[in-house]
């Protein structure tokens, strides 16, 4: 057996693991740090926790593997706080703090608390970790974790306030790689075969069923097994916003994102169904508009690769335990090609021409400052058709959700899960990556302030991302609820959703970024051409109407 430092223990795993970028905020592990220099991993060193925790969430759900991100026992919190995104996410990464020995502890040590609790809350797994003999059995176990089952985050808790304890002790360490766990999914399980003859059985039956896709398709890399199945059996598919990606927005079969960030006509498919069937869905509050899309006692049929979320909110008919790519193919298998739906498709369709109709006017508009729905439009028809698009949370959410169309299949779209200002960071961690693709952040103003200096760790990593910024000048998503509080617009309640007027391109080309305004729409184009071509990170600071505001979600007349 090997006789060697925990350091150098560590990072031949990462090695092995297919890990090629190291997310850190310093100081931490530093001898780790050198030996995965030696080794060609790359050292992203960050500005905040946060950010750190973000790019490994990005890097992860575009890589389709575990990714690392690390930070002492000071900041460890700041890092719990960065993975709920990962936790909602369901995204594979490990991450690694210091923490102060256990004889200083509950000692008042200088800028310690116990941060087991954050963690626990926010990981699918947590243990500390107190010597380098502990390591070959504690840092397999967090890889295993992260990536089975329903994939999630990860925690080790290294001795030292920098991990370094660990990190410098030596020992024999005898080092295993276990294959599976390198990427997501680990292992294909398949339903068994009279379950899914039994599910397409419901499915022929059905007369106006209707396919609603999770982010397990895209985890599963399922989109073309999903889009195959659509059409062999005539059903109309929704999408998840993790899943949007998965069917091109000018497929006759395609929907949109139902729930809480969606189109109208989405959601009134989804309750004329008379059968949903749950793909990869968690079937969470934002995709059912609080559980209230599809109505209760709608029938559903649900596939799921965690056996625990089948039912876990709507009763099921059939629920099948499987991965999305291998059920769908097995589906695939032994379907035969069923009768159009002729009449539910017609009204599918209309539904759909009516909420483009509905909206084109906004669509189109020519006015100024900017409508973000023609922002929206603009961006969809310049969108690079290998493009990853990575859209923050709040308005930007629903503006990608309902406005934003994505028509080519080599493009792909993460969204933040949970906290405003993920996007810039995330971006970074999509972009390390895939970095023979354009990868492009939309977010808005307020969420630009979160993490800004992080382009500063894009231009010293040489990481080229395009941030389009819908810059209004306030959280204007905000202003409904602070006037209905204070029944009008007064100086006052300004106070409490408007921000400062900022020039976002300047900003960025005196951090060295590139960065360009845009006031018109036919401006657009141009400009990300200059940025996608730009040789650095960029800044496309879009100005909109702070009166674009999007409307609030369709709800079935009577819906409690």
């Amino acid at each position: 057996m090997p006789h060697m430092s925990g350091s150098r223990f560590m990072s031949e795993t990462f090695k092995g693991y297919g890990v090629t970028h190291l997310f850190v905020m310093p100081y931490v592990l530093n001898p780790v740090l050198r030996d995965c220099e030696q080794l060609g991993i790359r050292r992203v060193m960050c500005h905040s926790e946060k950010g750190a925790a973000y790019m490994a969430d990005g890097f992860a759900r575009v890589g389709h593997r575990p990714s690392v991100c690390m930070a002492q026992s000071v900041g460890a919190a700041n890092l719990a706080a960065g993975l709920q995104d990962a936790r909602l996410a369901c995204s594979p990464v490990v991450a690694i703090t210091g923490r102060l020995e256990q004889i200083k502890q509950h000692r008042h040590a200088y800028q310690e608390i116990d941060h087991r609790g954050p963690f626990e809350a926010v990981t699918k797994f947590h243990s500390q970790v107190t010597s380098a003999r502990e390591l070959p059995f504690f840092l397999r176990q967090a890889f295993r974790e992260a990536t089975t089952g329903t994939p999630g985050p990860t925690h080790l808790d290294l001795h030292g306030i920098d991990g370094t304890v660990v990190a410098n002790e030596e020992a024999d360490l005898e080092l295993i790689v276990e294959q599976p766990f390198t990427r997501v999914p680990p292992f294909r399980p398949e339903p068994e075969l009279e379950l899914v003859r039994e599910a397409l059985g419901l499915l022929s039956s059905a007369k106006r069923p209707v396919i609603v896709a999770g982010g397990g398709v895209t985890a599963s890399q399922a989109q073309a097994d999903l889009v195959a199945l659509a059409e062999k059996l005539s059903i109309p598919v929704a999408t998840a916003m993790n899943a949007k990606a998965a069917i091109s927005a000018d497929h006759p079969l395609a929907v949109g994102v139902p729930g809480n960030y969606s189109r109208s006509c989405a959601n009134k498919i989804v309750c004329e169904s008379d059968l949903v069937f749950f793909v990869g869905s968690h079937t969470g509050g934002q995709l059912t508009h609080d559980w209230r899309i599809p109505p209760a006692g709608t029938t559903v049929i649900q596939v799921d690769i965690n056996a625990a979320e089948l039912g876990r909110s709507y009763p099921v008919r059939l629920g099948m335990q499987g991965d999305a790519r291998a059920t769908l193919r097995k589906m695939l298998e032994e379907c035969e090609s069923g009768e159009p739906r002729t009449e539910w498709l017609d009204r599918v369709h209309q539904l759909i021409r009516e909420w483009r109709e509905e909206v084109a006017p906004l669509v189109n508009s020519d006015d100024l400052p900017m409508r973000p729905e023609r922002l929206c439009k603009e961006l969809s028809e310049t969108l690079p058709s290998d493009a990853i698009l990575v859209s923050d949370t709040g308005h930007a959410g629903v503006w990608t959700g309902t406005m934003l169309d994505l028509k080519h299949s080599g493009q792909s779209f993460i969204r933040c899960a949970g906290s405003l200002g993920w996007g810039i960071p995330a971006a970074i961690g999509a972009k390390c990556a895939a970095p023979d693709r354009p990868v492009i952040c939309f977010t808005g103003d307020g969420g630009v302030y979160y993490h800004l200096t992080e382009l500063d760790t894009a231009l010293r990593s040489g990481v080229n991302t395009v941030t389009v910024i819908n810059n209004n000048s306030s959280l204007n998503q905000e202003q409904f609820g602070v006037e209905q509080t204070y029944g009008a617009r007064v100086p006052g309640s300004d106070e409490l959703w408007m921000l400062s007027d900022i020039d976002f391109a300047k900003v960025a080309e005196s951090m060295g970024c590139f960065g360009v305004e845009v006031t018109r729409p036919d401006e657009f184009s141009g400009a990300l051409d200059q940025a996608l071509s730009c040789g650095k990170p960029a800044v496309i600071d879009v100005k909109t109407h702070i009166e674009g505001i999007a409307p609030p979600a369709w709800l079935p007349p009577g819906a409690p």
